[in-house]
């Protein structure tokens, strides 16, 4: 059954249902002109000359312009390469591009990583209407990020630095979302990368061509026709020799299997939100708010909530990244974890209940603890997103778990980490496919840009990559010493972010003098007594995670 949009003469292809008997990634049925392959020359122990796989000319996709998208694609531009960046909104700046119009709620059912955020909509559909209803449209096609209007960089701006260029004079030490994204758009600028965007692209899909020589990818374009405000949707097949993932870990939310959440939802729609919906703090003025989650972003909604709600209740599990209560505002309150929520009356026959704005929600939410929460008016699930490329299915699992992935797949059924990949870049298996901006708890542009800069020596042919046979012995040390789980990509204990940049310096520079370039860089003096500066406050944030030395799993 199709969904129809108004004004919008081609349906919308609903999201598949979750179906016990649903096929892995190795059991979908696959074209056998784009079967599931990965370079057919690169083998266990092969020596194969890298020109071969690499080198300068090579065309290289880079999907996504944050700003890990635009620190790679800066740099395989500076080295030569031929580089086409797909973005799917209307410009670049990622996570910082604030957009007023939130993006429509997932289900709040369970959704396999392979599905994504992204609504699918046929080829060729044309769409014939007026403002209001193009940009619901545009919403639908590439989901505004979650940047709200008191968004702030939580990094010290010295820490956030790039080699493309610094930050203007005078920047205070923590700046607006504004202001972050006139930075980035600054550096995509300067790189030239305007002339190599394609914006109002959505990538569809990433596979190998049947000789396994190329990467084929498949786009829609969102193409407006500004004096009729009509629009249509263009696809586009291209072969590529490398590929770049740049799209960042805040697309698709990731919503608790809570009892009773599903039916407050369907009952309230607007009182119930994820936290990427979120936009500023002025519908919950004089309200009682139930935030879920006690991470950065649930955080910070709290304390935006101080200056404005009656109370906030912040529901925690107590996990290892959760964010001190002495950090919130005199108004809101630390309590357990959700239980359950009580199931609602029944709704009134042939109609939706309405409630005033000054109303809470008529119902009770049971902690953990016992203790029962009643006149509640919002609730905002901070509770993070779900590792997912959508574009790579065949690389996804809707089955297999985090803890017993196989040797191919990056994405498992719990959308907790990305599996198999060489120093969190290289896909092991096929190193033409690479991944930029996947540790976090890092001092993101000054990372991102590091292992930009890396990965353009790689691509280029001016550093060569170890045997997939040394890659897999080094990424399963790595797993036997972190565990798999949502810590494996995080850099938070202090010293652990410089000895990775570290470690990609001295293994890419060991082919300076053989291949010519000039030397990747390491961390400046400066950006060393500035970071010790900010690993000194995290040391109180995390006190568990800094005295066991990083090797705690949440």
């Amino acid at each position: 059954m199709f969904t129809a949009t108004a004004g919008f003469p081609h349906a919308f292809v609903p999201h598949p249902p979750l179906k016990t008997d649903r096929p892995t990634h190795l059991e979908r049925q696959i074209p056998q002109a784009m079967p599931l392959i990965v370079d057919t020359d690169f083998h266990p122990g092969s020596t194969r000359n890298a020109e071969s796989r690499f080198g300068e000319h090579k065309s290289v996709a880079v999907i996504g312009s944050g700003i890990s998208g635009v620190c790679a694609a800066a740099h395989l531009l500076k080295y030569g390469l031929s580089v086409t960046v797909f973005e799917r909104s209307n410009g670049a700046g990622g996570v910082w591009k604030f957009d007023e119009r939130p993006p429509e709620d997932p289900p709040y059912i369970y959704r396999p990583p392979s599905i994504g955020d992204q609504h699918r909509i046929p080829p060729g559909a044309v769409f014939d209407g007026g403002d209001a209803k193009f940009s619901n449209l545009e919403v639908r096609f590439a989901p505004p990020s979650p940047c709200y209007v008191g968004l702030k960089t939580n990094v010290p701006t010295p820490l956030m630095g790039t080699t493309l260029g610094n930050w203007p004079e005078g920047s205070p030490t923590s700046v607006s979302h504004s202001a972050a994204l006139q930075y980035i758009r600054s550096l995509a600028k300067r790189s030239g990368l305007d002339a190599v965007t394609e914006f109002h692209t959505r990538v569809e899909d990433v596979r190998k061509t049947s000789d396994g020589s190329k990467w084929r990818i498949t786009t829609l374009a969102l193409e407006l026709e500004d004096e009729t405000l009509s629009a249509r949707f263009t696809e586009k097949v291209r072969d590529f020799d490398l590929v770049v993932v740049a799209s960042g870990h805040y697309n698709m939310p990731r919503i608790p299997q809570i009892e009773g959440l599903k039916g407050w939802k369907d009952s309230f729609p607007d009182r119930v939100i994820h936290s990427k919906r979120y936009r500023n703090p002025e519908k919950y003025r004089n309200q009682n708010v139930l935030v879920i989650g006690a991470g950065v972003s649930a955080t910070d909604v709290c304390k935006e909530l101080g200056e404005v709600s009656h109370k906030t209740y912040q529901s925690t599990r107590n996990g290892r990244f959760d964010l001190p209560a002495s950090v919130l505002p005199p108004n809101a309150i630390r309590v357990a974890s959700v239980e359950n929520f009580v199931p609602l009356e029944a709704k009134i026959e042939g109609a939706e209940p309405t409630l005033g704005n000054d109303q809470p929600i008529p119902g009770s939410v049971v902690l953990t603890n016992g203790t029962i929460l009643q006149d509640i008016h919002q609730i905002v699930l901070a509770t993070g997103y779900i590792v997912s490329y959508p574009f790579l299915s065949q690389l996804h699992s809707d089955t297999a778990v985090d803890a017993d992935p196989d040797d191919e797949l990056v994405v498992t059924s719990d959308g907790i980490m990305t599996h198999n990949l060489h120093k969190d870049i290289f896909y092991i298996n096929d190193p033409t496919l690479a991944f930029i901006g996947v540790p976090y708890h890092v001092a993101t542009f000054s990372l991102f840009d590091f292992q930009a800069q890396a990965l353009a020596r790689v691509f280029a042919g001016r550093a060569k990559l170890p045997t997939q046979e040394d890659m897999r012995r080094e990424y399963e040390k790595r797993v036997e010493e972190k565990g798999r789980g949502r810590f494996f990509h995080s850099l938070v204990t202090p010293g652990h972010e410089i000895a990775y940049v570290r470690d990609l310096a001295e293994w890419v520079n060991g082919y300076v003098k053989e291949t010519g370039g000039e030397p990747m860089p390491v961390h400046s003096e400066e950006f060393l007594k500035e970071y010790e500066v900010l690993k000194s406050r995290l040391r109180g944030l995390y006190p568990e995670v800094a005295k066991n030395d990083g090797e705690l799993q949440e």
